[in-house]
């Protein structure tokens, strides 16, 4: 079979400071389906920002008789993914399409009988349901015996099969790195070429805003000597320099974790690595932090999300002040940078709220701090608390975290967004931070402060220029809870559901 494996061409704001990544999902698809015997390429339309006419001319080219795709920002992706397939379909009305990712995982139905476009969906984690669904379209077998999928059958029927069992052998899927053809075109901005790579799946924890824990069914890892040799593959084979963990929580086994450390130590190559972890494991591997810096970590994304007790409780987050005090100042006493990731919507917010967090965060005094908004995903647990709260982000290529989705009953979204700008800024420019930028007596710790600085900087700058230019019009634009604007929809005009798709890319 010829399968062409297609990064749809949706950039995440985070590009700004991170710069362009390799689309890790479909190269870990793509190895498994190479190694059976199918030739497979990879097209990747988001690099470039291809529009969908010159998709179309790459996709004849190749000829493929099976396309797949799928994007890590799935929900806000998912527009442009319907609209890309829609130019393919209709120039190459033969290909199979195939998508997959967390949210056609969860939508499946409602994205086949709505969207004609999409023939096969994916459901759950895809290498070895890939390489099945390959070999049963190559033989022209039914597709009804294959776990883990949904399709449109001949007659029209949606059938939707038992979910696949998970990948008790991670081991055994390799990531096809050699589809990348140009590493320069992923950079992690002023540091070098950067990959992405994953050490385990899953978590075990219960947090209310996360459905990472269901969709990857249970925690499971890889062999952590050979992941410390891969990522000195890349570094030897490609010029890798920045790699990112893209695991939900890669600390949960402390064994295995230290094992890694001690192998990537072992490898002595100068690659920077970063990953988000609990606090709580920061702090259980106090004495295994000088192992975390000799193996490479530079810095390490704390999932605060919030600094108000009831808070923490009510989301499940399973944490308290005290021990994300102590993990920042573990993390700086062993000279790995602390970014604390900051959720605002997790509460009904008003100026007290913000300026809380606010005054939490500086006691806090994280090197620097990354605000996200809370994003209510139906198949999760804080999605299905808040489907009373109206929606002020119609728009589901603006779910993507960066965006105020929930409506504020004490805030305008304008305010909202100014509040946060205020509070990064402050953060930010406070002197202490400044202090420690200028005249860290670690010429390199000085070095990645600056980079973190001016890429945060970067971030927080395109946000603005995003919320003046489409934020703003949008502010106080209630529809609703999602359930109820969907109901909407379909009750309107052809024409207003025209002008509804045309802006949603067919919507969820």
């Amino acid at each position: 079979m010829r399968i062409l494996l297609i990064n749809p061409p949706y950039r995440a704001m985070t590009i700004h400071g991170m710069g362009p990544q390799v689309p890790l999902g479909l190269l870990a698809i793509a190895g498994p389906m190479i190694d059976a015997g199918h030739d497979v390429q990879l097209l990747n339309a988001e690099q470039p920002m291809l529009g969908n006419a010159e998709i179309v001319q790459r996709v004849r080219a190749f000829r493929p008789d099976v396309i797949m795709t799928g994007h890590s920002g799935s929900t806000p992706a998912h527009p442009t993914v319907l609209r890309m397939l829609a130019a393919i379909k209709a120039a190459m009305r033969q290909v199979v399409s195939v998508y997959g990712g967390v949210y056609p995982s969860y939508h499946a139905r409602r994205i086949l009988e709505s969207s004609r476009q999409v023939d096969v969906i994916v459901r759950g984690e895809g290498e070895q349901v890939a390489v099945q669904l390959a070999a049963a379209l190559a033989a022209g077998e039914t597709l009804a015996t294959i776990a883990g999928i949904a399709y449109r059958s001949p007659d029209g029927s949606i059938v939707e099969t038992p979910p696949a069992p998970v990948i008790r052998d991670l081991n055994a899927c390799r990531v096809a790195w050699e589809l990348i053809d140009d590493w320069d075109a992923h950079q992690c901005w002023g540091l070098g070429r950067s990959a992405i790579i994953q050490f385990s799946r899953g978590c075990p924890h219960r947090c209310s805003y996360c459905g990472q824990r269901d969709f990857w069914v249970r925690w499971r890892h890889r062999d952590p000597g050979r992941v410390a040799q891969e990522i000195a593959l890349l570094h030897r084979r490609h010029g890798v320099r920045f790699v990112t963990f893209a695991d939900e929580n890669p600390t949960t086994s402390s064994k295995h974790w230290q094992r890694f450390l001690e192998e990537m130590a072992a490898q002595s190559v100068p690659v920077a690595l970063t990953a988000a972890m609990r606090a709580s494991d920061i702090c259980r591997d106090a004495d295994l932090l000088p192992l975390y810096k000799r193996a490479g970590f530079c810095a390490v994304l704390i999932g605060i999300e919030t600094t108000e007790a009831t808070t923490i409780e009510r989301v499940g987050k399973g944490s308290n002040r005290d021990v994300d005090r102590e993990a920042i100042r573990l993390l700086r006493r062993n000279g790995i940078i602390a970014i604390a990731a900051h959720v605002a919507g997790l509460e009904d917010e008003g100026w007290g709220s913000r300026w809380r967090a606010f005054r939490g965060l500086l006691r806090y005094d994280p090197d620097l701090v990354n605000v996200m908004y809370a994003t209510p995903h139906d198949w999760t647990r804080f999605g299905a608390e808040t489907t009373h709260i109206e929606r002020v982000e119609p728009d589901m290529g603006r779910w993507d975290f960066r965006h105020q989705v929930l409506a504020t009953t004490r805030l305008r979204a304008w305010q909202l967004f100014v509040a946060i700008k205020v509070s990064e800024l402050a953060l930010h420019t406070r002197p202490r931070f400044l202090w420690r930028m200028a005249f860290h007596p670690d010429a390199a710790i000085r070095r990645q402060l600056r980079w973190c600085f001016r890429n945060a900087a970067k971030v927080w700058l395109a946000e603005i220029t995003d919320f003046r230019f489409t934020g703003a019009k949008r502010d106080c634009v209630p529809l609703g809870s999602l359930a109820a604007r969907l109901r909407i929809e379909k009750s309107t005009t052809k024409q207003a559901t025209a002008r509804q798709e045309g802006r949603l890319g067919t919507g969820p």
